[in-house]
């Protein structure tokens, strides 16, 4: 089933349309920043130098927002990034029972018919604080982006939550 744009021929989006797109770097709680590093299939929270925060590869997001037929689950977003001439774009796969954030390498997709797996739901973190947030997965309700310590690294990960309004520091996202 394809999802139409307004704009084309007045037809409704059935399910998420493209609607703008913000370039922003991705925060956690430790205001460390995303990095994304394809050749090694990472994407990890790491202190960032100003010198290399201008080159800024693999840190500079591109945060595709979508228009809903079901906004109450929260603001659907994706997330893009170039990496040395070539997009990715971030999705979670299950690998050995495991859901796993990957970056994949393609464009994010204008329009989407139903569900999948490279949108997120963008929520605010807490209701006092509008500038940091919490990105559900789609597809698994109670999944969310964050962060693991393995070893030096604070990897990307998608973890579960018990309760919608958990405040768990690791979930926490700012731009």
């Amino acid at each position: 089933m394809l999802a139409w744009n307004q704009d084309d021929d007045g037809l409704e989006c059935d399910a998420f349309c493209k609607e703008k797109i913000l370039h922003r770097v991705l925060r956690n709680v430790n205001s460390q920043l995303l990095v994304v590093r394809p050749d090694l299939n990472m994407a990890a929270f790491e202190d960032v130098t100003d010198q290399e925060m201008k080159s800024g590869s693999g840190m500079h997001f591109n945060i595709h927002y979508y228009k809903t037929t079901t906004p109450s689950a929260g603001m659907p977003v994706a997330f893009s990034i170039q990496v040395e001439d070539k997009s990715y774009y971030m999705c979670c796969e299950k690998e050995c029972g495991k859901m796993i954030v990957r970056f994949r390498e393609g464009e994010v997709p204008k329009e989407i018919p139903g569900e999948s797996n490279v949108i997120f739901f963008k929520k605010t973190f807490t209701s006092c604080s509008s500038r940091a947030f919490k990105f559900e997965y789609s597809l698994e309700r109670g999944m969310f982006l964050a962060f693991e310590e393995e070893g030096c690294l604070r990897k990307l990960i998608l973890k579960k939550l018990s309760r919608e309004d958990e405040v768990d520091e690791t979930t926490k996202i700012s731009f």
